[in-house]
């Protein structure tokens, strides 16, 4: 098996229902996501009834999805909805709606594969209350380790105050947050090339992590574990720009928060989708193993076919190895890797 005997935990897999009620009907206005099943197989998500993406049945079908991990040897996938889902544009109480649907399946996948799955719910993250409810139904009730966002919440960035009580009551309870880049910035420049998944989305990490930095989420929230999708983004080949600028405009930069980002190099963990080793290098040599975990977008063409192929290609000492394709994963989460065995 690829995983050479050893754990392989990806947490970055994206899972659906295989069928949920007419959002437009059930909520009186449009605007939400669809599934329009084709074939055995096969089916399309449409967007405010147009087309957005073809999935296959490994996006809903469990069994599908266990016997894809064990040809490539992943023992563990932490599950998360596809960001389109968030639907934090929508009134609040439908989003919750919508949310407690997705989570109860999700939670449904784990419990019956304890060992194969980890779950991560989502939020209405456009109310507080709302989102810090459904939070705690998703840890203490539904067994779920956290919640998956997106990297902004209607244009708030993620140091808005109106975001912060979040990220708050998440350190409270000890539950894993996974910042997914969503509706990206510049996307009306980006209609050819797939240019919002190419270059879009690796901009949109960037900016959640420095807006965390900046705006002292770090720094209020000591605790707080969150791990940022796509390895990091562009944050990660841009440090020394971002310290740079820190250093000479303190006045632009350093208004809310007067911590060097470098110090925050560790404070967050990020994924280890870069498909390129030299760049995987560079970060385990800026951030360290212990900061980076497998992840690889299953089911989707952009993600890592072979989930940690790359890692196990690269020469890199056991106990590097072992961070990468669990280590991490397991602090992140706050499990332990004995419930996997």
């Amino acid at each position: 098996m690829p995983g050479q005997g050893m754990l392989k935990i990806d947490i970055h897999t994206h899972v659906l229902p295989e069928n949920w009620p007419d959002l437009k009907e059930r909520y009186g206005y449009g605007g939400f996501v669809a599934l329009e099943h084709k074939g055995p197989g096969c089916a399309n998500l449409l967007s405010d009834g147009k087309f957005f993406r073809e999935i296959e049945a490994n996006c809903w079908c469990p069994d599908t999805r266990i016997t894809e991990c064990d040809k490539t040897g992943v023992n563990v996938q932490v599950l998360s909805t596809v960001p389109i889902m968030f639907s934090y544009w929508a009134r609040p109480e439908d989003t919750l709606d919508l949310s407690r649907l997705l989570n109860d399946h999700i939670a449904s996948l784990v419990n019956e594969h304890p060992t194969r799955f980890v779950g991560l719910g989502t939020v209405p993250m456009q109310s507080a209350d709302m989102a810090i409810g459904e939070m705690e139904r998703c840890v203490n009730e539904l067994g779920l380790a956290g919640i998956e966002i997106g990297s902004h919440v209607n244009g708030w960035n993620l140091d808005d105050p109106q975001v912060f009580p979040i990220f708050e009551a998440a350190e409270q309870m000890g539950a894993a947050i996974f910042v997914h880049p969503w509706e990206m910035l510049g996307r009306d420049r980006m209609s050819r090339y797939w240019l919002p998944w190419l270059v879009g989305m690796p901009a949109e990490t960037s900016l959640s992590i420095c807006s965390m930095i900046f705006g002292g989420v770090f720094e209020r929230l000591p605790k707080l574990r969150i791990a940022f999708a796509h390895g990091g983004g562009a944050f990660p080949a841009s440090i020394g720009r971002i310290e740079h600028g820190f250093k000479v405009r303190p006045d632009l930069v350093a208004v809310n928060n007067t911590t060097n980002p470098r110090e925050y190099l560790g404070r967050f963990i990020v994924d280890s989708l870069v498909h390129e080793p030299h760049v995987l290098n560079y970060m385990i040599k800026l951030m360290g193993a212990d900061n980076i975990a497998l992840g690889s977008d299953y089911p989707f063409p952009l993600g890592e076919h072979v989930p940690g192929e790359m890692i196990e290609s690269m020469a890199m000492s056991k106990d590097t190895r072992a961070l990468l394709l669990h280590g991490t994963a397991l602090r992140w989460l706050g499990l332990e890797a004995e419930q996997f065995l």
